[in-house]
């Protein structure tokens, strides 16, 4: 039994593939660190169950990211020296922030992490992304700007940004043989990336088959249904029952929410401990998880066109089933005519007869 205990003392079917894994968070793309500060308010897990050995089979790991880490300086950054050298393996490449196109930035460049020691210049997030990926056994991308490009790729950015698999190619593969991850969201919801982390981890580890993905390189079970198919509002949208001001409990379409036909699992899931969520807190779903986003769901307080016609052919439908239902459900808000305190059963089990006993102690008609 000693031999099937982990480093930690947490017992599993086997040990895992690897002892130890590192895993490389470059924030040096465009954004603005939300996706990392979100992640701290992630539980299951959370990034300490993950770094301190709290989960069950899991190799002992190694997390290096600039607004977590502890180090600075040359102290944080040997370790993407290392990795880039081949010294460091395994680790995984999780990538934050929209890839730039430094084909377009001149004589300059537009994101960077770290010096070149020989030339004294920035290392450009895109060199750094060429370097490590090609050597890491799984690479993901956190959040909407690191997945499809985001608020930085939209219409009339000089920057020409991209996602990650705009950037490395939409077939491109791991070392291992894993595709580009994509957990889309602005920011990444908490417990979608640290749940979509571990399963890589587990698989790694040799724990977990190959990681299911869509044609968007996201995790299928997280990103299968759609917000409206999870979302408490449904049922008013299937009765015609449409909010014309926030503050409302119905269906908050017509303020222009996307939820219908945008993937994503947040009023299922919540935000943090299950509380919140965009449509669960009154906010409308304006599509953040979404490739198109935020172009092709601008001006975002305006009603989708799809919302338009739909609303207005459910409302008719839903005249009718409310009408149904709610004489349906008067007449379940009624008990049935049996249950009462008189001496003659009437529940249809020998229909008038007086259940009273008779003076001889036997029960009539026996």
């Amino acid at each position: 039994m000693a031999q099937m205990m982990g480093s930690h003392g947490t017992m599993s079917e086997r040990p895992p593939d690897v002892k130890e894994i590192d895993i490389l968070w470059i924030t040096a793309g465009l954004g603005c660190d939300g996706d990392s500060v979100s992640i701290t308010a992630a539980t299951q897990p959370s990034i300490e169950d993950v770094v301190m050995g709290a989960i069950p089979g899991l190799p002992k790991v190694n997390l290096h990211n600039p607004v977590l880490a502890y180090e600075v300086g040359d102290d944080f950054m040997k370790y993407w020296y290392q990795a880039a050298e081949g010294k460091l393996d395994p680790f995984v490449l999780v990538v934050e922030g929209s890839i730039p196109n430094e084909h377009l930035s001149g004589e300059g460049y537009w994101a960077a992490l770290g010096t070149n020691d020989l030339t004294g210049q920035p290392i450009t997030t895109c060199e750094w992304i060429d370097r490590l990926a090609p050597k890491a056994v799984a690479v993901v991308a956190a959040g909407t700007c690191a997945t499809y490009g985001g608020i930085h790729a939209m219409a009339g950015n000089p920057t020409g940004c991209m996602g990650l698999a705009d950037y490395l190619g939409w077939g491109w593969k791991s070392k291992a043989g894993l595709p580009i991850v994509n957990v889309p969201g602005c920011p990444v919801q908490p417990d979608n990336f640290m749940e979509t982390l571990l399963y890589l981890l587990y698989q790694v580890a040799g724990l977990a088959p190959m990681i299911p993905l869509d044609d968007q390189l996201r995790p299928t079970w997280l990103f299968g249904k759609t917000v409206h198919e999870g979302c408490d509002r449904a049922g008013y949208y299937e009765q015609g029952e449409f909010a014309t001001e926030y503050g409302s409990p119905k269906c908050i379409v017509k303020l222009g929410c996307w939820g219908p036909v945008v993937q994503c699992n947040v009023p299922k899931r919540g935000w943090m401990a299950g509380i919140g969520g965009c449509p669960n807190v009154g906010g409308i779903c304006i599509g953040c998880t979404m490739p198109g986003f935020p172009d092709k769901f601008m001006p975002f307080m305006d009603e989708p066109p799809g919302g338009k016609f739909s609303s207005t052919a459910v409302s008719a439908y839903g005249t009718v089933i409310r009408s149904l239902r709610k004489f349906t459900n008067a007449t379940l808000n009624k008990e049935p005519k049996w249950r009462h305190n008189g001496p003659t059963l009437t529940t249809g089990y020998g229909e008038g007869v007086n259940m009273g006993t008779s003076t001889s102690g036997k029960l009539p008609n026996s």
